[in-house]
């Protein structure tokens, strides 16, 4: 059996213990970042099981139709917008989904919310270039966080708030406010009381259609010109353009992204990273080694049990795993 693994930028798939799973199989990984769909159509030519890394990897129609031998995509995470379900269950290719973390992610925001806070990154370079105490941060005790999504990541950072000493302010759906509330932390009172209050405001929704481009340009321009917004869910979240141009106008004044439009970005001339008010980290908030030993673990799994004809729960249970009479 063929296992390709497109994708891992950091070559380390191979040194996760979990990998030890695959023994015995011809596996081709892959450590660049391709979107050609021609290239990737060579590339899993004759393969039986794809493991796409979350959402690196576009696999559509188009593609599906030049891969006859593929049966399985088994994927570390959650089915999003880069696999086309639908399609997959057209072509007779099985999808298996694996599990999350809210841990590494819940840690890298607040990691950005005390750096950015603190002004650490210019003050660091600085301090490299020989220059000593060049900038003047902000402490986070009694600023309030907003978190637009109160789920598992949103309630992590609603914890790590309480211990700052900040206040908490949630929005979102129904359900989010009212568990907020449960908590102890208020709701919003409406969605512009939210952007206009908080002080560091986190984004931590799911990107699916009805939270696509949902922070709009009036939104960000109610925020203060002290806010901190910060982003590691989803790029998309956000209406296009809108926040470069909403810093530039000062509002919010401040904005910590682990997300982007088009990833990777190879361009070190990117308007967000040259911009003197944004930190910019790429995409690490699940880029963890506990994390990755859980996602590929479960990907590695589903390969294994699919093709050994075990008993398997598919995204798309249409399709009949292998052995399956």
């Amino acid at each position: 059996m063929h296992i390709v693994i497109p994708d891992d930028y950091q070559d380390v798939i191979r040194s996760l213990d979990c990998f030890a799973q695959l023994d015995g199989h011809r596996v081709t990984v892959y450590h660049d970042a391709v979107s050609d769909r021609q290239v990737l159509a060579e590339r899993f030519a004759d393969a039986d099981a794809l493991v796409l890394t979350r959402e690196r990897t576009l696999v559509d129609e188009a593609l599906l139709a030049q891969l006859p031998n593929l049966k399985l995509i088994s994927q570390t995470g959650k089915v999003a917008a880069h696999l086309d379900l639908d399609a997959c269950t057209r072509h007779g290719v099985a999808v298996m989904e694996g599990r999350g973390s809210p841990i590494a992610p819940a840690e890298l925001a607040w990691g950005l919310i005390l750096m950015a806070r603190r002004r650490l990154l210019p003050a660091m370079q600085a301090l490299y270039a020989g220059q000593w105490q060049v900038n003047l941060g902000e402490r986070l005790y009694g600023q309030t966080l907003g978190i637009w999504g109160y789920g598992k990541i949103g309630q992590r950072l609603a914890r790590y708030a309480q211990a700052f000493e900040m206040p908490v302010l949630v929005w979102g759906s129904e359900g989010s406010r009212e568990a907020a509330e449960r908590d102890g932390h208020r709701a919003a009172a409406s969605r512009e009381a939210f952007f206009a209050e908080a002080d560091v405001l986190s984004l931590n929704l799911r990107l699916v259609e009805a939270t696509r481009h949902i922070v709009t340009a009036q939104d960000l321009a109610r925020m203060k010109p002290t806010a901190l917004l910060v982003n590691i869910s989803r790029a998309e979240l956000i209406a296009p353009g809108a926040l470069l141009e909403a810093l530039n106008q000062g509002r919010p004044g401040y904005a910590a992204l682990d997300v982007f439009e088009q990833e990777p970005i190879t361009d070190a001339e990117h308007p967000l990273l040259q911009h003197p008010d944004v930190l910019c980290t790429p995409h690490l908030g699940y880029v963890e080694r506990h994390g990755y030993e859980l996602y590929f673990g479960d990907a590695f799994a589903n390969v294994a049990r699919f093709f050994a004809g075990e008993p398997c729960v598919l995204a798309n249970p249409e399709v009949r795993p292998a052995g399956d009479d």
